[in-house]
């Protein structure tokens, strides 16, 4: 009678996983939001002095408020400003029979650039950050179409928040970096 090894042999794919964990720390390799550290403190910081400019209409104000969501800290002091525009893309998918419209495809794309808040103020860097979402429109229901428009562009600010912010942290932990 045989006897079978309790213990499961280890695949290559397990190796390579663990020699990249392992290698990791030794490229400098750090998380973004570290709050141990540095370089992820002084990220956060930077990110809270983030004040965020009016946005032209109501997305924009939608997108701002998400960014202050974000980026501002009750009592830190603004160092910087934030300036960004919205424009949309619409694509119709899908059609009815009769020739209207049936499934839309939105796309948001923000232009943001951060200034200083020096006299004058000093462009630091600037990006742009894309969203796409999808939404279908009911047929004869026009308070379901606007839900579901109003709901998209929502997670359409909210994803181009967090891509500006994520952007911004990269940037602050790379200029911090090069110090």
């Amino acid at each position: 009678m045989r006897t079978h090894n309790a213990r499961p042999a280890v695949t290559r794919r397990q190796l390579l996983v663990l020699g990249a964990a392992l290698a990791l720390p030794g490229c400098g390799w750090r998380p973004l939001y570290a709050t141990g550290g540095a370089g992820g403190a002084e990220a956060q910081r930077e990110l809270a002095a983030v004040r965020v400019a009016l946005i032209a209409e109501r997305n924009g104000q939608i997108l701002r408020r998400s960014l202050q969501q974000r980026l501002a800290s009750e009592g830190t002091a603004a160092r910087y400003d934030l300036h960004a525009a919205i424009n949309f893309g619409v694509d119709v998918q899908g059609y009815r029979r009769d020739g209207t419209p049936s499934r839309v495809r939105y796309t948001a794309t923000a232009n943001w650039q951060l200034f200083t808040l020096e006299t004058p103020p000093r462009s630091l860097t600037r990006g742009t950050e894309q969203a796409f979402d999808a939404y279908n429109i009911p047929e004869n229901q026009f308070f379901a179409s606007d839900v579901s428009r109003e709901a998209a562009e929502r997670r359409m600010m909210d994803q181009l928040a967090e891509d500006m912010t994520r952007r911004l942290a990269v940037w602050f932990a790379g200029r911090q970096a090069a110090t």
